[in-house]
């Protein structure tokens, strides 16, 4: 009643494909370096240049090559900078620790520690000028 299906399905394992294969390592290199980079960008907005020139060393490590750094500038507020820092400091510390790169988990877990002090510290009251 029912036909023999006479082509490969789509749905066959690709073992013997040509293409090359990453090892969980190069994906966590990837994933760490992707991590740090965006970690790179926000430090860069936000000026702090010692650390932005550290995490690019290490992007430049995983990528073999030198990373880009941030030009630009968004509206955020420095304390949304300094969340969104911390929580990919956060994620890069994870994924560090995942594949046992000291140098990356210590360097993010100094950013999470900057970004938390930066949170925590009170800000200057606004000044504005000519106001009585």
């Amino acid at each position: 009643m029912y036909e023999p299906i006479r082509t490969k399905s789509v749905h066959t394992s690709a073992d013997g494909a040509d293409f090359p294969h990453r090892s969980r390592e190069d994906e966590l290199d990837i994933q760490l370096a992707g991590h740090l980079a965006a970690l790179l960008a926000v430090t860069d907005e936000l000026g702090l240049e010692a650390m932005g020139d550290r995490i690019a060393q290490q992007v430049a490590r995983l990528r073999a090559a030198p990373p880009a750094r941030h030009a630009g500038r968004s509206e955020a507020s420095p304390a949304a900078l300094h969340r969104r820092a911390h929580a990919l400091a956060g994620r890069a510390l994870v994924v560090a620790a995942s594949r046992a790169d000291t140098g990356a988990a210590i360097l993010a877990a100094e950013a999470m520690d900057t970004h938390t002090a930066a949170l925590a510290a009170p800000t200057a009251p606004t000044v504005l000028v000519g106001a009585p």
